[in-house]
């Protein structure tokens, strides 16, 4: 059964889609983008468990520490189930969370700024890595989404 197109094919219901993130985009396009995303998690998830080795070691620290090491890995392991994702509305919500992820994340850096327990210069590169990691996820949820309604109609 025809459901749309993408670049010009007709995807079929469950088949034409991104078998990584059930996406319908160009073949090249879709795997280089889902790697690309996948190591640059696991890069932002690794470059906060180093940051987190950096904080003092006071109750402030340790309090911040614990919640930013669950949030930044947490970015990284939920990408990865979004890229298993079943269908698009399992996609859709998982990419919602993978975004929520990044976004507390980008929370626990500012306050981290903000008490003094690190200065911006050191946390300046992650708190953009991490605002470029919340716009993605949220502009893929409401690509998702678009791409869900116009099936629809």
């Amino acid at each position: 059964m025809r459901c749309g197109t993408a670049g010009g094919e007709i995807f079929e219901r469950g088949r034409g889609l991104n078998s990584d993130c059930r996406m319908p985009i160009a073949e090249s396009e879709k795997v280089v983008r889902t790697a690309d995303l996948k190591v640059r998690t696991k890069q932002f998830a690794l470059r906060v468990m180093k940051l987190v080795d950096a904080l003092p070691r006071t109750i402030q620290g340790r309090a911040i520490a614990s919640q930013i090491i669950r949030s930044a890995t947490s970015v990284a392991a939920n990408y990865r189930a979004v890229c298993r994702a079943r269908s698009r509305a399992e996609f859709i919500a998982k990419i919602g969370v993978v975004e929520e992820e990044a976004d507390e994340s980008s929370f626990w850096l500012e306050l981290i700024v903000d008490s003094g327990l690190l200065s911006e210069a050191r946390i300046r590169p992650l708190l953009t890595e991490a605002g470029e990691l919340v716009a993605i996820m949220a502009a893929s949820r409401k690509s998702a989404i678009g791409n869900r309604k116009s099936a629809i109609q």
